[in-house]
């Protein structure tokens, strides 16, 4: 799916939070946004759903037209937001079906190379933080919806669980290949996960910088501590604070 964001502004009242914002994000590509906090980021995935409509500018998704129009994009937020009443495989059939669908040999096959197959007929609160994240994370694969919005899933996670987790999201990204676009204020987060990285800046948010990463694909986190990582994590640090 290619997504298509053309001079989008945004205000609340008289504070102006999007300032003309204009980039792509190609099919299967995995795009991070990072900036302050307040920069507009949620917003920005507010009018990509379909929530909020732009004061300007025009969303595309595929050539079509998609500005105000809901259940274009699956959505990952910072906190899980599973159901507690329903079981893991429920959460995780939810998207499909409220489309009228429902995958139960797909859902399980993800689960179990998830390490979740032991834990389908669980409730939510059996689960660790980072379990948690792996049934949010397979039931955004899962819905109908091939453009996926994750908003800072990680966040709230502690460095080890993070670790384990950006890895195995992008492994599982790897194997299914949808486009993100993934909000993060972590920058090696988002030098080992992306393709491409956009800053933006704050009040309002407009786009300081577009930086493609070299990194060759698959990845894996030893990249992080060699010379050619820290000098790219310098760069992005240097533009998004100045």
């Amino acid at each position: 799916m290619n997504l298509s964001i053309r001079d989008v502004s945004k205000s609340f009242g008289d504070k102006q939070i999007l300032d003309s914002l204009s980039f792509d994000v190609a099919d299967g590509e995995f795009v991070s946004l990072i900036g302050p906090s307040g920069s507009g980021k949620s917003t920005l995935f507010s009018l990509i759903g379909g929530l909020l409509a732009p004061d300007s500018g025009d969303i595309w998704m595929n050539e079509e037209r998609i500005t105000n129009k809901s259940g274009t994009i699956s959505y990952m937020p910072q906190q899980p937001s599973l159901f507690p009443w329903r079981t893991i495989m429920q959460n995780v059939l939810l998207g499909q079906e409220l489309n009228g669908q429902k995958e139960t040999d797909r859902a399980m096959e993800m689960l179990e190379k998830a390490g979740l197959g032991d834990v389908t007929h669980a409730y939510p609160h059996e689960l660790s933080g980072g379990m948690k994240q792996r049934v949010a994370f397979i039931r955004a694969l899962l819905s109908p919806q091939a453009f996926m919005c994750l908003d800072e899933p990680f966040s709230a996670l502690d460095d080890f669980t993070r670790m384990d987790m950006q890895k195995w999201l992008l492994t599982t990204w790897e194997e299914n290949q949808q486009s993100v676009l993934f909000i993060t204020h972590n920058i090696e987060e988002a030098l080992f996960l992306s393709d491409k990285i956009i800053i933006l800046s704050s009040n309002p948010a407009h786009i300081k910088k577009e930086i493609s990463i070299p990194f060759s694909r698959p990845r894996d986190e030893a990249i992080m501590l060699t010379p050619e990582f820290l000098d790219w994590k310098r760069y992005v640090l240097d533009i998004a604070l100045n």
